[in-house]
């Protein structure tokens, strides 16, 4: 059962219930290692390298800049996530909270030792006696939210990614399929149980100052171990895709169709949702990326061939009606848990997100012409793909623009090519860059603005604090003051950090 070397457990783990730790290479004589293993409650663990439990807690989605723990702790209640923080300080070692290790952005690989808290056993839902609140545990990753709120018949806006959390999309904003009727994931924030920076654990609601920061840039102020989320009844069970995959000398018809008969400048149905992947498909076309078109629709079993027709007079090589419930989207745009996206393969992942108002048809051009070449054939990067997200936006537009951290509600899209790359050296890593930067300044040049918007939760982790934040000046020094407040010494430093 415990395959730590006796000698090396009874020097730093004595009186310790062997429930604390699996295998590894514990550090020796560490006393308060030790006190923090008996303040522990019997269920939580501790890995160290070399363990199995400590493999799997620190293997990450994209491999590009990670960061480096020396020891993880899995708490099993909020008191253990308190007493982890409490001798990180102590100790004077970095923390960093992991949930369903997705995040890529290179600011993590600034942290080169420390303390990694694995929130994986804080997974929970439970649905009030009133039936509009849910309290869910800090670690529950997004599937398992969809799956208990709707077997009690209920749902709530959660990311759209099966095997990533709800609560570290919610933390930068969060977008999801309900939007449209609801607004973001942090919109559906009724109150939460918060470990700061020192270890001090808090309920926090909206009568509290740090409400507003934590919906938007809450990466930077404490652990959740706890939410409080508005849920609401299912309003229809069914839902329906058409998948339509285009060749790339249609990208600007395919756009144009876009903005015409779905984007509308920002009044989509709240119904209908726009995606799309610029990806390679062999089955598709063997020797060039394709153009893979998502539209979906709720409350139907056929998407309304108001929106699929325009796209069917364009000319494609292939489409695919599918009917189903919402619990079936991920599985249709291929982000369920067993999907490629979910998998932990060793690659590097990095991402360049950027937000628009609407299609800007000759950019899209122009960026499909720097696109394929560049991941046509047996290229480094041919299996990175260009993301288009197209939800609803009246929830989110119709919620105050000051009420939140989060700084673009005004936005209709979102997109963010994703650079694909198996890490073989410093080269490949700067030209993955370049090739990501590139296709982003293609389309930010197109928008008009002096400077980009960004996604924090699709973050490369080098834009600015105004890139991630909102640039107004007000947001940014309300940001630095609940920074300076809540966490002085910049403990919540690694995850998009406020510069």
């Amino acid at each position: 059962m415990v395959k730590l070397n006796v000698l090396t457990a009874i020097a730093a783990w004595a009186s310790v219930s062997a429930a604390h730790y699996l295998d590894g290479n514990c550090p020796r004589g560490d006393d308060d290692l030790k006190t923090l293993g008996k303040k522990l409650s019997s269920c939580a663990k501790v890995y160290f390298p070399g363990s199995t439990g400590f493999k799997n807690a620190t293997t990450r989605w994209s491999v590009l800049e990670e960061p480096t723990v020396n020891v993880v702790v899995v708490p099993c209640t909020e008191n253990d996530v308190v007493e982890t923080v409490k001798y990180s300080n102590k100790k004077d070692l970095p923390f960093l909270t992991y949930n369903g290790v997705h995040g890529a952005l290179v600011s993590l690989g600034k942290m080169t030792h420390g303390v990694g808290i694995s929130m994986s056993k804080l997974s929970s839902v439970e649905v009030a006696k009133d039936g509009k609140t849910a309290t869910i545990g800090g670690g529950t990753m997004s599937k398992i939210v969809t799956d208990e709120l709707w077997a009690a018949g209920k749902q709530t806006v959660t990311g759209t990614c099966e095997c990533v959390s709800l609560l570290g999309p919610a933390l930068g904003g969060g977008h999801g399929w309900l939007q449209g009727r609801h607004g973001l994931v942090a919109d559906q924030f009724v109150s939460m149980r918060v470990v700061l920076a020192d270890g001090t654990l808090t309920t926090i609601d909206s009568n509290s100052d740090l409400w507003w920061a934590m919906k938007g840039a809450g990466h930077n102020f404490g652990i959740v171990t706890s939410l409080t989320s508005k849920i609401y009844d299912i309003e229809h069970t069914n839902w329906a895709i058409e998948t339509i995959i285009f060749s790339g000398d249609k990208v600007e018809a395919v756009y144009q169709a876009a903005n015409e008969y779905l984007v509308k400048n920002g009044t989509q149905p709240a119904d209908l949702s726009n995606w799309s992947y610029w990806m390679n498909d062999a089955e598709s076309d063997p020797n060039n990326p394709v153009i893979v078109f998502y539209i979906i629709q709720e409350g139907v079993d056929t998407v309304d061939s108001v929106y699929t027709q325009p796209f069917h007079d364009i000319g494609y090589l292939s489409k695919t009606p599918q009917s189903g419930t919402y619990k079936d989207l991920a599985t249709w745009t291929s982000i369920a848990v067993d999907s490629p996206p979910c998998q932990k393969l060793g690659y590097a992942n990095p991402r360049f997100p950027i937000y628009l108002e609407t299609y800007n048809v000759a950019a899209q051009k122009k960026a499909w012409d720097i696109y394929a070449p560049a991941v046509r054939g047996s290229s480094a990067f041919n299996n990175s793909i260009f993301m288009f997200e197209g939800y609803p936006v009246q929830g989110v537009h119709n919620i105050p623009a000051e009420s939140a951290a989060f700084a673009f509600r005004s936005e209709n899209l979102l997109a963010a090519p994703m650079i694909n790359y198996m890490p073989t050296g410093d080269d490949v890593a700067s030209k993955a860059a370049d090739l990501g930067n590139q296709l982003r300044d293609v389309l930010s040049a197109a928008t008009g603005r002096e400077d980009f918007r960004a996604y924090i939760n699709y973050a490369y982790g080098s834009e600015t604090s105004e890139q991630i934040y909102g640039a107004e000046k007000w947001r940014q020094d309300r940001l630095h003051a609940l920074k300076k407040q809540y966490d002085p010494q910049g403990k919540f430093s690694f995850y998009a950090p406020i510069a």
